[in-house]
């Protein structure tokens, strides 16, 4: 930190309780009072600096006053301002560094240490140590800045506030590795092969810093907010980064409202509270205006900002009741790049008192129709359709298809919730497109949880929650799944069963189509089909994989028949289920009058094999006579006759 040494003479102030005494060996005739402590010195060298002290002491003579206490209590910068101004006043040694020359420059103007009264007086000296050393150094420039907080007014008239952040701005949008600030700690910049510093030739060891372009982020989070304000604003004015400005609005935010830090390691928390430590910790009024006031200096252009701190600073708003204004806006911000949100800062927890949901899904719903709102207004609405009826692959599909599958697993963690009701999560699920979703085993996930978890849904309430998903979508893991999942309504069931029949069958087709298409690839480059001398290098390969593809068709064929026969007796379930008692005996009689047949099967059995020839009126009757049957039949090894 930069000095300047002023006077000469050895120090003859001391202090008693909270009053200061000079002990030149002559008694004190003037008292000057700054607020409760009380200052006992001699007019003489006061009058022959500050034009305010004369002023003021002849005032006293004028009056005949015996006693002359002046009252100083407004004085910019307190009882430590006054104190180094009247060192000062006496000549006596002290140091001018950038921690108190601004609070010094105020009480210099503010007693009219001009130089009308004395050559090289306070205003002068102050006024060259700020201009020549401080503003030049980027350490003293922040320290000075930070000290005009307590006599911001008279450091504005001044200008020493414009001053200090316009030296703050310019220094941070230097380029380190352009100029080389502050890039090196020591010496020059002449380096030695190993990297190190050299000065007169000797390496000094000292090596250089990488500084990256958030060098300076810690430094500036130490203003307080309206300084902060005006910093931000002189590096947008000379055109710093958009993303740097909002790296530095996250880092000043993480240190100042601590309901940013709630997922971060130990280790930063711990840095993020020593941090704070070193000012008072902010009330929920300041936070909230902090809040509001770090969304309004927040750039709005899409991907700017990133989603993780806008929904750090939505949950925080909503923890601390900001306004509604405040709220929505960050809302708008989100879902305007929904797309680039994780779902662990999706779990938004619930602070309605109306709502009795864990997490709040009518938050996340509303950012999800801001997404979809400027979906619509890019042209990423709805893809094409081919001429074979095929959707059209469309890179603006991406987007939407990330959020649909965000959605889904949101779906799925907000889905055990005992007090979320069906409206709410089906509303959220049907919010999503269709085409969003190429594939619907995440929804059928979260529906399945959901059941899982609300067993006492009427059936009606259960099919009303599946139409959300669409069975066609399935993927032959999830069709298996669900084939055997009671928890879904039959009607449900039946239609999966369908639909993977039509897979199965389609995927041997095109098992089909490839092993037919090998074959003819290898008839037509003449390979042999069998002899082991003429088989090549590469035919052990290609006959593993004819094989396999013969292995995996005949196990899809087993799996169709056996589904084929599961869902032709679950449909004569349903079919048994839905005829009437009557209908159900009238089959029945028919079923029995049917039991003669076995009668006739038997007569037949006895007969030889080759009584095929007889007609179906010779075998009815001889029933019906009830009489041994004689039949005239031929046998195919001699053309004997049988006599009956």
């Amino acid at each position: 930190m930069a000095c300047l040494k002023l006077g000469s003479r050895a120090d003859v102030f001391r202090k008693q309780g909270q009053d200061w005494y000079c002990t030149t060996g002559l008694p004190s005739d003037i008292t000057v009072v700054v607020g409760e402590p009380s200052f006992h010195l001699h007019k003489f060298p006061l009058l022959s600096k500050s034009g305010l002290l004369e002023r003021l002491i002849r005032e006293k003579i004028e009056k005949g006053e015996d006693s002359c206490d002046i009252d100083l209590s407004d004085i910019p910068g307190g009882a430590k301002a006054f104190e180094l101004a009247a060192r000062f006043c006496y000549g006596v040694k002290f140091e001018l560094t950038s921690s108190n020359v601004v609070h010094l420059r105020c009480a210099a103007e503010y007693l009219e240490m001009t130089e009308d009264i004395a050559e090289g007086n306070l205003i002068a000296q102050t006024e060259n140590f700020l201009t020549q050393t401080v503003l030049k150094s980027w350490n003293d420039s922040i320290k000075a800045l930070h000290t005009c907080d307590g006599v911001i007014g008279l450091a504005e008239k001044l200008q020493v506030v414009k001053r200090c952040i316009d030296s703050v701005a310019t220094k941070s949008c230097t380029d380190p590795d352009v100029c080389g600030w502050p890039v090196v700690q020591y010496g020059g910049p002449t380096q030695s092969p190993g990297g190190s510093f050299l000065w007169n030739g000797i390496s000094t060891g000292a090596r250089p810093r990488n500084c990256s372009s958030d060098w300076w982020y810690d430094d500036v989070s130490c203003l307080s907010l309206p300084l902060y304000k005006k910093v931000i604003s002189a590096m947008e004015y000379r055109g710093i980064n958009q993303d740097i400005i909002v790296g530095s609005l996250n880092h000043y935010a993480k240190r100042r409202l601590p309901g940013l830090n709630r997922r971060k390691s130990i280790s930063d928390v711990s840095s993020c509270l020593s941090a704070t430590t070193l000012t008072a910790m902010p009330s929920e009024e300041e936070q909230k205006y902090l809040l509001e006031e770090i969304d309004r200096l927040l750039p709005f252009q899409r991907g700017v900002t990133s989603c993780k701190l806008l929904l750090g600073l939505l949950r925080t708003a909503i923890i601390l009741k900001a306004s509604s204004s405040c709220v929505s806006n960050l809302e708008r911000r989100i879902g305007f790049q929904l797309d680039k949100a994780t779902l662990e800062d999706l779990l938004i927890t619930n602070m309605s008192e109306s709502d009795e949901t864990l997490y709040d899904v009518d938050c996340i719903h509303r950012i999800l129709g801001h997404f979809l709102a400027m979906d619509q207004e890019t042209g990423g609405a709805s893809p094409g359709l081919g001429d074979d009826g095929q959707l059209l692959a469309s890179p603006s599909l991406m987007p939407v298809t990330m959020v649909a599958k965000l959605i889904d697993g949101y779906l799925a963690e907000v889905a055990p919730d005992a007090n979320l009701k069906l409206p709410k999560f089906k509303s959220l699920a049907a919010a999503i497109p269709d085409y969003a979703r190429p594939i619907d085993d995440g929804l059928y996930r979260a529906v399945d949880i959901y059941l899982k978890a609300h067993p006492h849904l009427p059936e009606s309430e259960k099919e009303e929650l599946c139409h959300v998903m669409d069975c066609q979508k399935l993927s032959l893991e999830a069709c298996t799944h669900a084939a055997q999942n009671e928890r879904l309504p039959l009607r449900v069931i039946v239609q999966v069963l369908f639909f993977e029949q039509l897979q199965l069958r389609s995927s041997i087709a095109e098992c089909l189509m490839i092993s037919e298409n090998l074959e003819g690839g290898s008839r037509q480059l003449g390979l042999p089909i069998s002899g082991e001398q003429h088989r090549g290098v590469g035919w052990p390969l290609g006959a593993r994989e004819n094989q396999a593809l013969r292995e995996g068709m005949d196990g899809m064929k087993q799996r169709v028949a056996k589904l084929e026969k599961e869902c032709s007796t679950m449909r004569e379930e349903i079919a048994r289920l839905g005829r009437s008692k009557s209908i159900g005996k009238s089959r029945l009689f028919f079923l029995g009058l049917g039991g003669t047949k076995p009668q006739i099967c038997s007569t037949k059995d006895a007969a030889p094999a080759t009584t095929t020839a007889a007609s179906d009126d010779e075998k009815l009757a001889v029933v019906k006579a009830d009489a041994t049957p004689r039949l005239k039949l031929r046998r195919p090894k001699k053309n004997l006759p049988i006599e009956a």
